[in-house]
């Protein structure tokens, strides 16, 4: 068969997956009341045995009719150079205004959260918002940067790039953006007071910019490649894009590609596997200290250790456990696929992950960055203009999304996940190697959605 056929195929049993999931997810939530929680007509545990069947069914019809072949031509639009030029331009600007509205805002505005750019801006429409866009368009850091364009900035100056120190260490591989994005992401926003602090939020920024810019300086551009949590962070979000774009004579070439095309690549190294393995953590984590049961269990914490310290020694063990349940299960997919290079398949598999982090951070707060638009608008225009987009959205649709978001993005991590097995050990030893990545992500499935439903469902 060939790869049209193959690539129409899977485009078919998505939509038999989406379809699927619609009518799940319809039946469960549509005579939801909204309030303090829905009531769903069919018990949750029926719900859960649904969705991980539909993301094993899917694995099961890959491996009993998958072929492979050469991959069609993507489709692909020219955006001219003066398009490109002005799309840039904006971007850079934006983002040097960013910055200074949250440095200027956070120091010398009101510290309310809800009426402090600094709050409204930096957490909910800059960390999250321009992820979200990157799951669906591909990274814009490139472009919006604001210590990429300062360090522009001094090239120009310079006439060269400076690196103070020489070439990036090696070495360090991302390992500075893993711990970046561990401190900003997982510590700081989820489980500190900070977000709500403008001026704490204000020094955070400085602080971040600070460091980008001199390790910039040290490292030459290398560094804001790779050190920056958010650059790796929106680059790896960009994989899952329906959408790439490539410099073309001054200005872009988009293409359209199938969402788990990207995924099938192999990560750098050891560094970047242990990013996707937080990042998706991460966000879950961020979930679960929403559900009574994290609560409870911080509630059992003697008061002479305090709830964010246990919370912050939970957040470490559970990314411990995460990666060495990852590695572990890889070890496993490389020896049933007669293959010793498990180290060099943990690279190979890492960004299969990748459309379940995406899918779990668009379910997770994508009404909470339409909030904070709406919000963002009405501090801009002095409250005149205060809208929310978010207002229309009823908790039973919200979460009906939430279902269908999270089960869909497990069924493109088991259509990208199945393409790398296949491409590494052929088609038998790849559906045999594929089988404990099915067995984990069926398990994954079924964690996510109770997460999800903990905080919404009676």
């Amino acid at each position: 068969m060939n790869g049209r056929a193959s690539h129409r195929r899977r485009t078919a049993l998505a939509g038999a997956t989406v379809f699927a999931l619609l009518a799940a997810t319809g039946t469960a939530s549509a005579h939801g009341a909204i309030g303090g929680g829905i009531e769903t007509p069919i018990p949750l545990w029926l719900l859960y045995v649904g969705a991980g069947g539909t993301v094993a069914l899917t694995a099961g019809l890959l491996a009993l009719g998958d072929r492979t072949g050469p991959a069609d031509a993507p489709r692909s639009l020219a955006v001219p150079f003066w398009a490109a030029q002005t799309l840039r331009n904006v971007g850079r600007a934006l983002g040097l205004f960013a910055l200074v509205a949250v440095l200027a805002g956070g120091l010398l505005g009101q510290q309310i959260q809800s009426e402090n750019v600094a709050t409204v801006l930096f957490w909910p429409v800059w960390l999250k918002g321009l992820g979200l866009f990157a799951l669906v368009f591909g990274s814009p850091w490139r472009v919006c940067s604001p210590w990429g364009t300062l360090y522009a900035a001094l090239t120009w100056l310079e006439g060269e790039p400076p690196a103070v120190l020489g070439s990036y260490p090696d070495r360090l591989g991302s390992w500075p953006a893993v711990v970046g994005f561990g401190l900003v992401v997982g510590v700081a926003e989820n489980l500190t007071t900070l977000p709500r602090s403008p001026r704490l939020t204000a020094a955070l920024v400085a602080a971040y910019a600070l460091a980008m810019l001199l390790g910039a300086l040290a490292y030459g551009p290398a560094w804001l490649r790779r050190a920056d949590a958010l650059a790796v962070l929106y680059r790896l979000f960009g994989r899952v894009a329906p959408v790439r774009a490539d410099r073309e004579r001054g200005g872009y070439r988009l293409s359209f590609r199938a969402p788990w095309h990207a995924c099938t690549r192999p990560v750098g190294d050891a560094s970047m596997v242990a990013f996707v393995v937080l990042a998706l953590y991460t966000v879950s984590f961020d979930g679960l200290t929403e559900t009574v049961a994290f609560r409870n269990l911080l509630a059992a914490v003697p008061d002479s250790v305090g709830p964010t310290p246990a919370a912050i020694v939970l957040y470490a063990v559970g990314f411990a456990l995460f990666l060495g349940s990852y590695r572990l299960a890889v070890a496993v997919v490389a020896a049933l696929g007669e293959s010793d290079a498990s180290r060099r398949a943990t690279e190979a598999f890492a960004a299969s992950l990748l459309p379940i982090a995406g899918a779990y951070e668009i379910a997770h707060t994508y009404p909470f960055v339409l909030r904070n638009l709406g919000g963002l608008v009405e501090l801009a225009s002095g409250g005149l203009f205060g809208p929310n987009p978010a207002a229309a959205l009823s908790l039973p649709v919200f979460w009906g999304s939430q279902v269908l978001l999270v089960v869909l993005g497990h069924v493109v991590a088991v259509v990208a996940a199945h393409t790398v097995a296949v491409s590494r050990y052929g088609r038998v030893g790849g559906r045999r190697a594929h089988l404990p990545l099915v067995v984990v992500m069926v398990g994954y499935t079924v964690l996510s959605l109770w997460i999800i439903s903990q905080p919404v469902v009676n």
